[in-house]
């Protein structure tokens, strides 16, 4: 059975390397390439694992990459008057390097722009009244964890997998079952409710089988995507934990 789901999170490559260095805390003027591209094809390979609509965009960044790390491993030499000097070329990375700064600089602008509609958004006028302010009446402080991206949910797949290799399966013979999404939702979506509270991301997946994996984790970007559940990071590389997204009516 194929699973193909299409997640608006993915905003393309330099998105994804903004990302990556972002999470490693790599000065974006003197990228690591072969660190990137590493970190990169496992992104690629584990949006393939998933069958995730994968642009191919991304496929030309990965190949432009692969070319900029060849470069690097391999020098330009110019032979002149029986004498080997080092030519003086253009960093190979330069070029990527600008496109990474400029997308930042608009990726910024665009989360200013977008705060700033939100607080305009709040601001309503009236005649000028008495107010009567009630000292008691303050709100909850809230938990301010880190958004939480597509990018941050595979690289949980990717230690997910990593964990359930290095645990020895509990049977030789499994019998292939499959799940359908809508099905694995409904269950997550139960499993939170009497739950009650914030479930690590890991405890969403109690079986070994592959397909099973796969399937939990579709289902869970599907609940993101619709606003069912939450998932929420304390802190950069922090475990994840999800929590089922109570409505108004239902409280």
């Amino acid at each position: 059975m194929e699973y193909s789901v299409k997640v608006d999170a993915f905003e393309g490559p330099l998105d994804l390397l903004l990302h990556l260095i972002n999470r490693f805390e790599i000065d974006i003027y003197d990228i690591p390439v072969a660190t990137i591209t590493e970190q990169y094809m496992m992104f690629i390979h584990t949006m393939n694992e998933l069958q995730l609509d994968v642009a191919s965009e991304y496929l030309v960044m990965a190949a432009t990459l692969l070319q900029i790390k060849s470069k690097m491993l391999l020098p330009t030499y110019e032979e002149d008057m029986d004498e080997i000097e080092m030519v003086d070329e253009e960093d190979p990375r330069e070029e990527l390097m600008q496109r990474l700064i400029e997308y930042r600089k608009f990726k910024e602008a665009a989360v200013e722009l977008q705060k700033l509609e939100e607080d305009q958004s709040h601001v309503y006028t009236k005649p000028p009244s008495r107010v009567q302010i009630n000292v008691e009446e303050r709100t909850q402080p809230q938990d301010e964890g880190l958004d939480i991206s597509l990018y941050d949910m595979l690289s949980a797949f990717q230690k997910l997998m990593k964990r359930k290799q290095n645990k020895k399966p509990m049977q030789t013979k499994i019998a292939r079952q499959d799940i359908p999404i809508d099905k694995r939702m409904s269950e997550i979506v139960n499993e939170l409710k009497a739950f009650k509270g914030k479930k690590s991301f890991y405890q969403l997946f109690p079986y070994q089988e592959r397909d099973h994996i796969v399937v939990t984790f579709l289902a869970v970007l599907e609940l993101m995507k619709e606003n069912e559940i939450i998932v929420e990071q304390q802190h950069n590389l922090d475990e994840l934990y999800v929590s089922y997204r109570e409505r108004k009516e239902e409280e």
